[in-house]
């Protein structure tokens, strides 16, 4: 970065960052009039991501593929369904038929169960835009950003449910953090802001929970009883639903946690919690995209690289930031945006290096 450059306000890089991406994307649509056509472009994303889905399973019920081959295809068009939500949650498709919007919201829910109610997750998202890294960014706080990094962290990061039950008291206070945020005008709107969430993994998330950990469970008791010599001896009708679980967990359940683990471990360190300025967004995330991390970025679209350029043009489809990240890379770097910072590892995803405290 230059001496005129830092001479620059947070704002105005960011106003520069802002506008060079999307004068890219722009550019780019002038060369392909195609990407013009964002609501087909994004209903076509979700029709094949959904056969994908289905057709994975499918292949690996009839015995074409084996479980390790089925796992990941389907993950990875899991994948896709969730930026694609993301995209939905800030109404880039279908934006004058909401009814669309919402079915395809729907849709991805479904498609990945282990998900927050999508639309309590649009509440979320977009106050995460405007505080994001601050105490109040229920979102972030939901997939262990800010929490200190150990053997509990990383059980929580695949598992939305143990990332409530193993810090009840500090999901409590990030919760109560956003319903003030909010500005609830009486007592009634805080409980109706606390109904909404504690359900909001309501019916489908609870669900897929309870036949995950089910299947974890019954898994690990007979694996062990097995190890010391006792094995069990299941009842037919038992076996027959040991062995549903089995395939549900090849087809829909293990997908998701890849998917998710992958999505939660690089969102949550690329984004930064505790020490930041709310609505600063030169301060809110970084760039996160070594070569080792390739394997994990496969599950989640390029996350930890692309993300970061949406912070900044919040209205650009996630395919079209993957096309201009080379743009969106470079004057991000001019600017002074963070690239590959490890150190949010130790610092427990604080902003300020120790040099900087």
């Amino acid at each position: 970065m230059n001496n005129s450059n830092n001479a620059m306000t947070d704002l105005q890089k960011t106003e520069h960052i802002r506008k060079t991406v999307l004068d890219a994307g722009r550019a780019l649509r002038e060369r392909h009039s195609w990407l013009r056509h964002q609501n087909t472009i994004g209903a076509t994303i979700m029709i094949v991501s959904v056969l994908g889905m289905i057709a994975s399973g499918w292949a690996y019920v009839a015995g074409v593929i084996p479980w390790w081959l089925c796992v990941p295809v389907t993950a990875i068009f899991a994948s896709f369904i969730h930026e694609l939500e993301h995209d939905l949650i800030h109404l880039m498709y279908f934006k004058n038929r909401p009814w669309i919007n919402d079915l395809m919201l729907a849709v991805g829910w479904v498609a990945r169960a282990s998900t927050v109610n999508p639309f309590v997750r649009r509440k979320l998202h977009l106050h995460h835009h405007k505080f994001s890294g601050t105490e109040s960014d229920l979102e972030e706080r939901g997939i262990t950003n800010g929490t200190p990094w150990g053997l509990r962290r990383l059980l929580m990061t695949g598992d939305n449910m143990l990332a409530i039950i193993l810090r009840p008291l500090e999901m409590l206070r990030a919760t109560r953090a956003y319903i003030r945020s909010q500005k609830p005008k009486d007592s009634k709107e805080v409980r109706r802001m606390r109904l909404e969430q504690l359900t909001s993994y309501m019916p489908i998330g609870n669900l897929y929970y309870v036949f995950f950990h089910t299947w974890v469970v019954a898994n690990a008791v007979l694996i062990g009883a097995d190890f010391m010599g006792s094995p069990i001896e299941l009842s037919a009708t038992l076996s027959q639903g040991l062995d549903v679980l089995n395939t549900a967990a090849v087809v829909y359940m293990l997908p998701s946690l890849l998917r998710t683990f992958c999505l939660h471990f690089i969102s949550s360190n690329m984004h930064y919690y505790g020490d930041v300025e709310a609505r600063n967004v030169m301060q809110q995330c970084q760039v996160l995209n070594p070569w080792w991390l390739m394997p994990m970025q496969l599950f989640c679209f390029n996350f930890g690289s692309t993300h970061a350029i949406h912070h900044f043009a919040v209205r650009e489809p996630f395919y079209i930031r993957q096309w201009t990240a080379p743009t969106a890379h470079k004057v991000m770097r001019e600017m002074g945006v963070r690239f590959n910072d490890f150190g949010t590892f130790r610092r427990a995803n604080r902003f300020a290096r120790p040099s900087e405290a």
